[in-house]
């Protein structure tokens, strides 16, 4: 008669697998969550509040995942389950890449000031023409918000300008509106000295509103630009690096641009 050799029970039984098995479901709900906060907004699927809704939920369940993960590569490692071990590593590195987007966020959100309504000439901005109807459905202002706000931008974008351009009027327009295009923003109206547009942003669909004025002085022709959220309080640098990028494109397009 043959003998039968019994397998010896896998140290630790069925826990550090069921650990694993958690630590998955909560990591693929958080990303769910957090991934499609946006598109779901975008899609006018949710409101806004509930796509932030969303982001805090799967930050929530992100955190239990990354939790459980560790209880799960410690208790595996200790019963030696290396195949379990390296599920709750693994967990733990995409929990730490899906936290990157939210941590960066946090980051600007602390480091540029809390404003949505950024603009070149601080004394005098570009207004709104074509596009107050639209700004006027939506919560955030149609002027420009005030003296507040432009001690606040000049406390955080000390070095935004306008820009000269040493070139003609017709240039400096076809200039700007090639670069408009070429940012993909819905063009609005076009004047002979003013532009207005829509830029949009591309997770979570935000529209802001932008309006560029040219003005003919004796060295060439100023251009001034004011980039404005329709909602919320604090733009995370958005409108500012819009502006930015803008000018700098701009004066590469035209030779002979300084930009103060």
């Amino acid at each position: 008669m043959s003998s039968l050799t019994l397998k010896p029970p896998r140290r630790g039984g069925r826990w550090p697998r069921r650990l694993a098995w958690l630590a998955v479901i909560l990591l693929i709900v958080a990303a769910l969550l957090m991934g499609g906060a946006g598109p779901a907004y975008r899609l006018e699927l949710v409101s806004l509040s509930t796509s932030f809704a969303w982001l805090r939920q799967g930050a929530h369940l992100l955190i239990g995942a990354g939790v459980v993960a560790l209880v799960t590569l410690v208790v595996a490692m200790v019963c030696r389950r290396w195949r379990v071990a390296l599920v709750g590593a693994l967990v733990i590195a995409a929990g730490a890449s899906l936290v990157a987007l939210p941590a960066q966020w946090m980051q600007l959100a602390r480091s540029v000031p809390p404003i949505h309504d950024i603009t070149t000439d601080l004394e005098n901005p570009p207004a709104f023409d074509a596009l107050v109807p639209a700004r006027e459905a939506a919560p955030n202002a149609v002027a420009y918000p005030g003296e507040a706000t432009a001690r606040q931008q000049r406390a955080g974008y000390p070095r935004l300008g306008p820009l000269t351009l040493d070139a003609t009027l017709g240039e400096v327009r076809g200039a700007a509106e090639a670069t408009a295009r070429e940012h993909r923003w819905e063009i609005v109206a076009i004047e002979p000295t003013r532009i207005e547009a829509t830029a949009t942003t591309r997770w979570f669909g935000f529209r802001d509103d932008v309006v560029i004025r040219l003005t003919e002085m004796d060295d060439g022709v100023r251009v001034d630009m004011r980039s404005a959220s329709r909602v919320g309080k604090s733009d995370l640098g958005t409108n500012a690096a819009r502006i930015q990028a803008f000018m700098e494109v701009l004066a590469r397009r035209v030779d002979g641009a300084t930009a103060p």
